[in-house]
C-alpha cells in the first residue's frame, strides 16, 4: 500500500527542495562565471605582459628585462638550455604547470611563452591565492547553500502552518463531527475561499446525506409495519386452515409449503429490516440462538425441494454451538448455504456439520472453481448451473449479515470428491 503524507509535509518537503536547488544552481553559476571571467583575465594579463617584454628587448638589447609580473625570463635560441627542461619545447601561449618550489612544497602556476624574433620570453604567475580564494568561494557557496536550504525549511514550515491552517481547522473540525455525531454547519467558520467553498460543499452532502437517512429510516419503518402485517395474516391463516378436520394430505402439504414461505419472507424481511438498522447503529445483541436447532429448521422448511431428487440431508452435531444474535439472522444465512447445496446437487448427499465454533454445509454437486469462490459473494454474481432463478444476492447478503456480527463466512471445492463446502466461522 502506497503510503500518503500529509499535505503540509508535501509542501515543506516542496519549499526545501525549491530552496537548495536554487542554492545550488546559483553556488555553480557563481563558479562558472568566476573561472571564466578569472581565466580570461589572467591569460589576457600574461600575454600581453610577455608581449611587451619582448617588444622591450627588441627595440633596446641593452635594456634589461621588465615586467608588470613577477618572474620573467629572456632567452634566445642559443640559450635556450639554460631554461628549465619542461619549458624548452614550449609554443608560443599560456600553460597551467605544476611543480614543487626550492622548499619542496607544490606549486601551481600558469606559464606565458612567447617566440619571437629568435626570442623566447617565459613569464609565470602564482596562482596559489587563486587556488585559495577559490576554495574559500566553495567553502563560502556550500555554506550558503546549506544556510538557504535551511532558511527555506523554515520558512516552508512558517508558510505551510500558515496556509493549512485552515485546512487543518476543517479536519479538526470533520473528526469532532465523526466522534460525537452532531453535525454543524461548517462554511461558517471559513473564509470565502477554497475551503470555505468545500466546507460548503461538504455542508450540502451533509444535508443531503442526512436527508436520505431519514427517507431511508422512514422507509425500513414503513416497510416493516406494510410487509408484517400481510405475512401476519397470511400465517394466522394457514394455520387455522390447517385445523379444519376435512382437509385432504394434498391441501395440507401445500398449506405447509405457505406457512413455511410465509415465515421464511418474514425472517428474511425481519433480518433485512436489522441489518439496514444495524449498519447504522450497531448488531443487536441479547438473544442467544441454537445452531442446531435453526439448522434443523432451515432443513425442514428445506424439504420440498429434494421431494423429486435422489439426495440425503443430514445434520450431524458434534459440539453444542450457541450464538449472541437473532434467530432470524442466523436463519437467513443457513437457508442460503443450505438452500443453494439442495439446489446444486443433483444426486448424493448434503450433510450439516455443526462444530465448535462453525458450521458447514457439505454437497456433492458440480463444486465450484477455487477462483471463483470468492466471485460468489458479489452482487449479482451467481454459480454455474444456476438457472433463471434469483438476482445473485442470496450469498451477498449472506456476507453482510456476517460481517455485521463478525463471523467468517466462505465457500471452497472439496478436495476429496466433487462438490463445495460453505462454512460460517462463529469464533475466529
Amino acid at each position: 500500500m502506497q503510503s500518503r503524507r500529509k499535505l503540509r509535509f508535501r509542501l515543506l518537503i516542496s519549499f526545501a527542495l525549491f530552496g537548495f536547488g536554487l542554492s545550488a544552481l546559483f553556488a555553480m553559476a557563481s563558479l562558472y562565471v568566476r573561472a571564466k571571467v578569472e581565466n580570461q583575465l589572467v591569460n589576457a594579463s600574461l600575454q600581453s605582459d610577455v608581449n611587451q617584454a619582448v617588444e622591450s628587448t627588441h627595440a633596446d638589447p641593452s635594456k634589461p628585462v621588465g615586467s608588470r609580473l613577477i618572474d620573467a625570463w629572456m632567452f634566445s635560441d642559443r640559450t635556450i638550455y639554460r631554461a628549465p627542461l619542461g619549458w624548452q619545447n614550449l609554443a608560443s601561449g599560456v600553460y597551467d604547470m605544476h611543480d614543487v618550489d626550492k622548499d619542496g612544497r607544490p606549486r601551481h602556476y600558469k606559464l606565458a611563452v612567447s617566440r619571437k624574433y629568435s626570442l623566447i620570453g617565459f613569464i609565470s604567475y602564482d596562482i596559489s591565492r587563486e587556488d585559495l580564494g577559490k576554495r574559500q568561494l566553495v567553502a563560502s557557496l556550500v555554506a550558503s547553500v546549506i544556510l538557504f536550504s535551511l532558511l527555506s525549511l523554515a520558512i516552508g514550515m512558517w508558510l505551510s502552518r500558515k496556509v493549512l491552517k485552515p485546512v487543518t481547522e476543517l479536519a479538526r473540525r470533520l473528526r469532532d463531527f465523526r466522534k460525537t455525531g452532531r453535525a454543524e454547519p461548517l462554511a461558517p467558520y471559513f473564509a470565502d475561499d477554497e475551503v470555505g467553498e468545500l466546507a460548503l460543499a461538504l455542508d450540502e452532502y451533509s444535508t443531503r446525506l442526512t436527508a436520505m437517512v431519514e427517507r431511508d429510516r422512514e422507509f425500513n419503518s414503513d416497510v416493516s409495519h406494510e410487509l408484517r402485517t400481510p405475512l401476519a395474516v397470511i400465517s394466522s391463516t394457514t394455520e387455522l386452515l390447517q385445523g379444519s378436520p376435512d382437509l385432504t394430505d394434498k391441501l395440507r402439504e401445500r398449506l405447509k409449503r405457505i406457512e413455511r414461505a410465509s415465515r421464511q419472507a418474514t425472517e428474511l424481511i425481519e433480518a433485512l429490516l436489522l441489518l439496514s438498522r444495524a449498519e447504522r447503529r450497531g448488531p443487536t445483541r441479547g438473544e442467544i440462538t441454537d445452531v442446531a436447532k435453526v439448522a434443523a429448521d432451515v432443513i425442514e422448511s428445506q424439504r420440498p425441494q429434494i421431494r423429486d431428487k435422489p439426495i440425503e440431508v443430514e445434520l450431524t452435531q458434534s459440539d453444542p454451538v450457541t450464538v449472541n444474535a437473532p434467530a432470524s439472522v442466523l436463519s437467513v444465512a443457513l437457508t442460503n448455504l443450505i438452500g443453494n447445496a439442495i439446489k446444486y446437487t443433483l444426486e448424493g448427499r448434503v450433510t450439516v456439520q455443526v462444530e465448535k465454533g462453525r458450521i458447514e454445509v457439505i454437497d456433492t454437486g458440480p463444486g465450484i472453481k477455487p477462483e471463483d469462490a470468492e466471485r460468489l459473494f458479489q452482487r449479482g454474481v451467481r454459480g454455474e448451473g444456476a438457472g433463471g432463478s434469483g438476482a445473485g444476492l442470496g450469498l451477498a447478503i449472506v456476507r453482510r449479515l456476517c460481517e455485521l456480527y463478525g463471523w467468517d463466512v466462505s465457500i471452497r471445492p472439496r478436495t476429496d470428491a466433487n462438490g463445495a463446502i460453505a462454512s460460517i466461522v462463529f469464533e475466529r
